[in-house]
């Protein structure tokens, strides 16, 4: 009698989108077992912001049912943000370190729960920095997966995998999709029943030009970065004073809540008192004339900005009190348009 054959069983990178959640149920048409692997940064692939690069993976895996996993890269995506071997695009992402970094961990999940290959939503020529045939095959060979990484919805374009040659996977049952359009994608979700996915996303926080000037910043003036840093990066205006003090602004009420949850109680906090203000927080060397910089760029955004003095509270560490106040001229745009990042 023969000995009945294992399933085959492969690990998915999965973001929750569209492509790759189409890849993952092309394995699973072919009773291929999956394994989602979904990662977490700093910068914005975050399942619960349909902002971000990132999507909430588990109504889609709860529908059609596959495991998720989910993994923080930490640190380790912090340092091939600052020095990425491959380089950075236009702005701050490094999307080749970026792919190989997460492969890397993917294989070593494969590895661990002894499963028979990687799979991932990439489509030809969709993103001009990593899914074009050279970065392709750069990426399968820095990550030590030449053979064992199949990308599913671009196959036919590509050669056969390890899985495709060995009768793990049939290669006639995959697709060969290339470029931007999403109509055969749209089509394929249709036939799966695939109803509620996000539109596709612009990327992570790292594509944009002035989350990515506020990073380059952090980086150049900060010697070693911390959660909090980094968290503060996505809310309100950013000032620099000097190459050890900063100054940040919110920008509405949600802002000023998110600047005071994650302040520590050290930096300075000023406000407008009963009137329309921001929440302004000063980093750094706490001055009288950098604080009441600080104040006058407070006056400059609150409701009362017309007005040729402001009184402007320093905060005790409740928020609430006024521990001083300054009287000040709202800050000039000249200053403002110097000193902003």
């Amino acid at each position: 009698m023969s000995k009945e054959r294992k399933q085959p069983h492969c690990i998915a990178l999965f973001s929750g989108g569209l492509d790759s959640a189409l890849a993952v149920l092309l394995m699973l048409r072919q009773n291929i077992k999956v394994t989602a692997l979904t990662f977490l940064t700093q910068f914005g692939c975050d399942i619960g912001d349909k902002s971000s690069c990132g999507s909430n993976p588990y109504p889609a895996a709860e529908k059609f049912g596959f495991d998720v996993k989910l993994m923080h890269l930490g640190d380790k995506f912090i340092e091939i943000v600052k020095n990425p071997k491959y380089g950075h695009g236009k702005n701050m992402n490094p999307c080749t370190d970026c792919r190989i970094l997460m492969l890397s961990e993917a294989k070593e999940l494969m590895e661990m729960i002894n499963a028979d290959f990687i799979i991932t939503g990439e489509v030809m020529g969709q993103r001009p920095m990593s899914q074009v045939k050279n970065k392709i095959n750069l990426v399968a060979k820095q990550s030590e997966l030449v053979g064992k990484l199949l990308r599913p919805l671009s196959a036919k374009l590509l050669n056969p995998t390890e899985p495709e040659l060995n009768g793990l996977v049939n290669r006639e049952l995959l697709e060969g999709i290339s470029g931007r359009s999403r109509k055969r994608q749209m089509e394929m979700a249709k036939e799966f029943g695939l109803e509620d996915y996000p539109s596709p996303a612009s990327g992570c926080l790292l594509t944009d030009e002035p989350y990515s000037n506020k990073l380059r910043d952090l980086f150049a003036h900060t010697e070693h970065t911390t959660s909090d840093d980094l968290s503060l990066l996505k809310i309100g205006r950013h000032f620099r004073l000097n190459s050890n003090t900063k100054i940040i602004v919110g920008r509405n009420e949600q802002e000023n809540e998110s600047i005071i949850h994650i302040k520590k109680a050290q930096y300075p906090t000023l406000e407008v008192l009963e009137h329309g203000s921001p929440v302004t927080i000063l980093i750094g060397d706490a001055t009288e004339e950098n604080i009441l910089k600080a104040a006058q760029i407070t006056a400059r955004y609150s409701s009362v900005k017309n007005l040729p003095n402001v009184k402007v509270s320093l905060l005790n560490s409740d928020n609430e009190t006024a521990k001083k106040s300054f009287d000040v001229s709202p800050a000039s745009d000249k200053l403002i348009n110097e000193i902003r990042i």
